[in-house]
């Protein structure tokens, strides 16, 4: 096993790993910026290294800096977490090559997966289920309208080289094309660097849902079941639970051997999310039918997906050891032939923001207590005293419950936010309260426009 370990990342993504590499004998080394220096990840780990300034491009995302620290601190190894360098395939190539290893799926996987119309043509080839859309970049206006004429209204516009729900557009007709296309060319060659722009068919509704994804060390790829996640707003996670509601048995089955396929047509090893878009099917007069049954892929995040701890707790597996067992070279802890669910899961992102209009809110933390509880777990970035900065994302912790049931589990969803004290930076635990009482989510048959619809 891996001795001593550099976690490339910050709040509560790096606390959580630590926490495993802790339990596992393994030396925690942190990197922070200034701004973070008090914050709980750091303070726990057995060394910390200050890289750089609140900016994240001159610490977080700063190579050279976060190099150097595992180089003084003798890491043998670098997390690079999610978010900032951890889907950066020039970052893996040169962990590598300084002789470190690299926790994370290789640089080639990443580079296949970054590009969003590369990825889909690459799943298409190996059977994976692509909406209709374009195989190459549309290279200018003219080329979008022919595409979309073709494809037929609405359609999405992507930024290929986007991620995270940043970068697109939806045009209705040819006119909101026009708009949309160059707004997202704008956005991409600002935000990304790369301006290609991918035009796919656009669904009015759907549920999104994604699979995770284990290549082993022996090179086998497994999947460790779906997880749900439609509860968003602008195309930004709120909610995940696993199962989905919205699955079934016969589904799930073809919809886990597509993730699958997926990893292998890459050789993908390591952990990572295949994300799918599930369309509605019509019922008929009667009302019977099938929601969902029509699945196609979005795209692959090549790294560990913040909402992994909902798998973790209906598979009974700590994602971030078989993480570093694989990076290791070594067997996972369970049995990839014998692979059971148990019970449900959900989380909830407890984020800074006011729970209205989902706006930022930085401020200092004058209140925190954590519920506790049978089936309640928290990952959280902060304690009491801490100040949420505006320099990064607006997440402050992970409320994460599980029950034999999906019933069970709202209902200690429900008690959990209710205990959960927090005072200081604005929050949308509020909002939470009123969702966890929404007749529509309650009943599991929602879909991406759910937060759209109560506000």
């Amino acid at each position: 096993m891996i001795e001593s370990l550099l976690v490339a990342n910050r709040g509560e993504i790096a606390r959580r790993i630590i926490r495993t590499a802790r339990r596992l004998g393994i030396r925690a080394i942190a990197v922070h910026s200034e701004a973070d220096a008090d914050l709980p990840f750091v303070t726990e780990a057995d060394e910390a290294v200050c890289v750089g300034p609140a900016n994240p491009a001159q610490s977080y995302r700063n190579v050279e800096a976060i190099l150097a620290a595992a180089k003084s601190t003798g890491a043998q190894a670098i997390h690079p977490g999610y978010g900032f360098l951890s889907e950066n395939a020039d970052f893996a190539r040169t962990v590598e090559a300084s002789g470190l290893i690299w926790v994370g799926p290789g640089a080639d996987a990443i580079t296949a997966m970054g590009d969003k119309i590369n990825a889909r043509n690459l799943m298409a080839a190996a059977g994976v289920p692509v909406a209709p859309g374009t195989t190459d970049p549309a290279a200018d206006l003219d080329a979008a309208v022919v595409a979309a004429a073709e494809i037929g209204y609405p359609v999405m516009v992507k930024a290929a080289a986007g991620g995270g729900g940043m970068g697109m557009g939806v045009a209705t007709d040819e006119a909101a094309l026009r708009t949309e296309y160059d707004k997202v060319r704008s956005f991409a060659e600002r935000m990304f660097g790369d301006g290609s722009v991918l035009i796919e068919r656009y669904f009015p509704r759907v549920r999104h849902v994604e699979v995770q994804i284990l290549g082993l060390a022996d090179g086998r790829v497994v999947a460790l079941g779906e997880r749900e996640c439609s509860v968003q707003r602008r195309n930004q996670k709120l909610v995940e639970e696993s199962p989905s509601p919205a699955v079934s048995p016969e589904l799930r089955e073809r919809i886990l051997a597509a993730a699958v396929r997926a990893g292998e047509a890459v050789g993908y090893r390591n952990a990572g999310t295949v994300e799918c878009l599930l369309v509605p099917r019509q019922r008929d007069a009667e009302g019977d039918g099938p929601d969902s049954e029509e699945f196609f892929f979005l795209e692959m995040n090549t790294r560990l997906q913040v909402e992994h701890p909902v798998t973790e707790l209906v598979y009974g597996v700590d994602l971030v050891e078989e993480q570093l067992r694989v990076a290791a070279g070594l067997a996972p802890t369970f049995d990839p032939d014998a692979l059971a669910p148990r019970g449900h899961a959900i989380e909830l992102r407890i984020n800074a923001e006011d729970p209205k209009r989902f706006l930022p809110g930085p401020g200092v933390i004058r209140t925190w207590v954590e519920p506790t509880g049978e089936g309640v777990r928290v990952d959280s970035g902060y304690v009491e005293g801490n100040t949420v900065t505006p320099f990064y994302d607006s997440l402050m912790a992970k409320l994460i419950v599980n029950g034999a049931t999906r019933a069970e589990a709202i209902e200690r969803a429900r008690a959990a936010v209710a205990a959960f004290d927090l005072a200081g930076p604005k929050n949308n635990l509020p909002f939470f309260a009123e969702l966890l009482e929404n007749e529509e989510f309650l009943s599991g048959d929602y879909d991406t426009a759910i937060v759209t619809r109560m506000r």
